[in-house]
C-alpha cells in the first residue's frame, strides 16, 4: 500500500506536533533568571523583603533571582518599568502602598493603571511605621511632640522614604490633624534618611518601628507613636497614635506583581512557589522580626485588595495635602 502525502497534509501534521511544544512554552515557569524590581533603594523594607524572598525563591525554582532597585517618584519609576515587561513572568514588582495605592491619588497622572497593567500575583503582609524623634528634642510622648512643634513652627525637619510614600502621608496627616507647622525632607529611600538622623541633619523621620528596634535599644532615636491597630511585640513600649489621641492607622502592605497578561496556569505556579516560600519557618521568622505581618491570600484576592486600597488610601492622602498640585 503506498501512502502519498501532500504539502499541506505534512504542514498540518507539524503544526500538531508544535501545538503542545508551545503550550508548555506559555506555561513553564521560571525557564530563565527571574528579576525582582523593588520600588526603593537598598536597606529598606522593600529591598530586604525582596532579597529574602529571592533568596529562597531561586533556591526553590532553581533559577536565579536577581534584585534591581529602581527608586524614584513615590514607586511609580519601578512599577512603570515592570509594566512594559514580557507578560512571562520573569520580571517581577515588589510592591508596596506607594505605586499602587497611594500614587493614584498623590499624583494628577501617572503611567500605568494600577489594576489593568499587573498581574497581582501574592501578597505578603503589613507593617506599621512610626515617628522618630531625636533624643535631644526631649520629648516622649505624641503630645510633647506636638506641643514642641507648635512652640518651634517651621523649624522641625522629618524625613520620609519620598513624596507619596507611607512615611510622607503619615507625616503630613499628622500635620494636619495636630495643626503643627513641620517641614517635609523627601528621601529616595529610609535608609539616607536614617543616616541624615543620625548627623543631625533631622529633627525627626517616619520609619517602620520593628525595623528601627536597633535605634531605641541604642538610645539613638525616640519612637513617640506608632501607626499601628494596636501595639507590636518588636517593641510593646511604644504606643499606638490612637492611644495617644490622634485616630491615624497607615499600615505598610508589600506583594508581588507582575505585567498584566501573564497566563493564569503561569500565576497559579507562581502564586504556589511564593506561597511555599512565604510559609518556611526562616522566612516567616525573619519577617516576623522585621515587623511585617503575614497574610494568606489567592491571586484573585490579592487583586481584588489592591483596588480597594486605592479607595482606602484617597481620603487620607487627600486629608494630608498630599495630593501634586
Amino acid at each position: 500500500m503506498t501512502f502519498r502525502l501532500n504539502r499541506r497534509t505534512l504542514l498540518a501534521g507539524a503544526s500538531l506536533l508544535a501545538a503542545p511544544a508551545i503550550g508548555r512554552a506559555q506555561t513553564a515557569w521560571p525557564t530563565k533568571p527571574i528579576r525582582i524590581v523593588v520600588t526603593f533603594p537598598p536597606g529598606g523594607t522593600s529591598d530586604i523583603v525582596a532579597r529574602l524572598v529571592g533568596q529562597y525563591l531561586s533556591e526553590k525554582v532553581g533559577q536565579q533571582v536577581i534584585v534591581d532597585n529602581r527608586a524614584g517618584a513615590g514607586g511609580t519609576l519601578a512599577a512603570d518599568i515592570v509594566k512594559k515587561e514580557a507578560a512571562d513572568g520573569h520580571t517581577l514588582l515588589l510592591a508596596n502602598n506607594a505605586p499602587f495605592t497611594i500614587s493614584p491619588t498623590q499624583f494628577r497622572q501617572i503611567p500605568y493603571d494600577t489594576v489593568k497593567d499587573f498581574t497581582h500575583i501574592a501578597y505578603i503582609g503589613a507593617s506599621a511605621p512610626g515617628l522618630f524623634v531625636q533624643p535631644s528634642l526631649g520629648v516622649k510622648t505624641l503630645k510633647e511632640f506636638i506641643d514642641k512643634a507648635k512652640a518651634q513652627p517651621g523649624q522641625i525637619k522629618y524625613g520620609s522614604s519620598g513624596v507619596g510614600s507611607i512615611h510622607h502621608v503619615l507625616g503630613e496627616a499628622l500635620k494636619r490633624r495636630a495643626g503643627i507647622n513641620v517641614v517635609h525632607v523627601p528621601y529616595r529611600g529610609t535608609a539616607p534618611a536614617i543616616q541624615d538622623f543620625k548627623a543631625g541633619v533631622l529633627t525627626c523621620f517616619y520609619d517602620l518601628v520593628a525595623q528601627n528596634v536597633p535605634l531605641l535599644t541604642a538610645n539613638e532615636a525616640v519612637c513617640v507613636a506608632i501607626a499601628a491597630p494596636e501595639r507590636i511585640s518588636q517593641a510593646p513600649q511604644v504606643p499606638t497614635f490612637r492611644e495617644q489621641g490622634v485616630d491615624l492607622v497607615l499600615e505598610n502592605w508589600l506583594g508581588v506583581s507582575g505585567p498584566a497578561g501573564i497566563p493564569a496556569p503561569v500565576v497559579a505556579t507562581m502564586h504556589t512557589a511564593l506561597s511555599e516560600v512565604l510559609a518556611l519557618a526562616p522566612v516567616k521568622e525573619r519577617l516576623m522580626s522585621w515587623g511585617v505581618e503575614q497574610k494568606v491570600m489567592t491571586s484573585a484576592a490579592y487583586a481584588g485588595f489592591v483596588a480597594e486600597q486605592i479607595q482606602v488610601w484617597r481620603p487620607l492622602i487627600i486629608e494630608a495635602g498630599a495630593q501634586e498640585r
